[in-house]
């Protein structure tokens, strides 16, 4: 496997990490009792997760477009993760460390492309 070849599959895989992060994060902030004050986080994850599957889904099939959609996960992943850590449940934590580590992923490797 190339360099170029591992790059991608490394971004796939962050990409894959924080949608499954940001969907159990969303799901299980449905169900918490302060579910008024999570309605920014629930956005947020949601919108996370959604674009990161895209990606993921672009980048496995070699997108002409890689360096735009991943600078809207970085965005999107950024964005969650500023959010979720107002909150000190264990689903918005682990969300805040999937979207850092995939917003830290896809921005470095990015300047390759």
């Amino acid at each position: 496997m190339t360099n170029v070849e591992m790059e991608m599959q490394t971004k796939i895989a962050a990409c894959i990490e924080a949608m499954n992060a940001c969907n159990k994060c969303y799901v299980s902030s449905l169900k918490e009792y302060d579910l008024a004050s999570l309605r920014e986080s629930i956005k947020y994850n949601r919108e996370a997760a959604e674009i990161c599957s895209f990606a993921a889904a672009a980048l496995s099939r070699g997108t002409v477009y890689e360096k735009e959609i991943l600078s809207l996960v970085v965005k999107a992943c950024e964005q969650c993760a500023n959010e979720c850590e107002k909150f000190k449940h264990i689903h918005c934590q682990s969300s805040v460390e999937a979207c850092r580590r995939c917003a830290e992923v896809c921005s470095s490797m990015s300047m390759s492309v």
